[in-house]
């Protein structure tokens, strides 16, 4: 079973809005902080943002004020939501969750930011 699963990825113009979701199938409690990150082409995988088991949080700069991460505990679901997107933050989206031993991550789901 795939511990961490993402969704929700897809076309957007710029200014738009999108909200990513991420499955943690072992339960979203398993993980001592969760995370996004995202890679565009011939780029370097870079921190969204982080949201610890107790609900502190941690954005990368060029998203600030724009993006916000939450989880849902009941559901076992993470999610970012980004608005004010630009074509800038076209990338592979993943989902990150860390258990203090191991690193686990989703397969990514693609945003493109474009008119």
């Amino acid at each position: 079973q795939v511990p961490l699963v993402e969704s929700g990825g897809g076309l957007v113009q710029p200014g738009g809005s999108l909200r990513l979701g991420c499955t943690a199938s072992g339960g979203i409690f398993s993980y001592s902080e969760m995370g996004w990150y995202r890679q565009a082409p011939g780029k370097q995988r870079e921190l969204v943002a982080t949201m610890s088991r107790l609900g502190m949080t941690n954005y990368g700069d060029s998203v600030k004020g724009r993006f916000t991460i939450s989880k849902d505990n009941v559901k076992n679901m993470l999610y970012l939501q980004m608005n004010s997107l630009r074509p800038e933050d076209t990338a592979v989206y993943y989902c990150k969750g860390t258990t203090g031993a191991y690193d686990y991550w989703g397969q990514g789901t693609q945003v493109t930011v474009s008119s």
